[in-house]
């Protein structure tokens, strides 16, 4: 569903976040996240698609990947 997948992509980075900044892990480890991070999408951008899409598939055949909110 697409609440469910924005709310994946969106504690996805949130989770990459936190590993980025732990200590305790490898240098590696959080440099990997760090790159990730860079190309991410933010909450706001995965939100903007979602609406973006919404308004697409009011007017077309469009599936939507995202939605405007995260909850159901």
């Amino acid at each position: 569903m697409p609440h469910e997948r924005t709310r994946a992509v969106i504690h996805t980075r949130d989770f990459l976040v936190e590993l980025s900044r732990n200590a305790e892990l490898p240098k590696d480890v959080r440099s990997s996240a760090k790159h990730l991070l860079r190309h991410y999408p933010s909450a706001g951008e995965v939100f903007l698609a979602g609406k973006g899409e919404e308004l697409l598939a009011s007017t077309t055949c469009w599936s939507n990947v995202f939605s405007s909110n995260a909850e159901y």
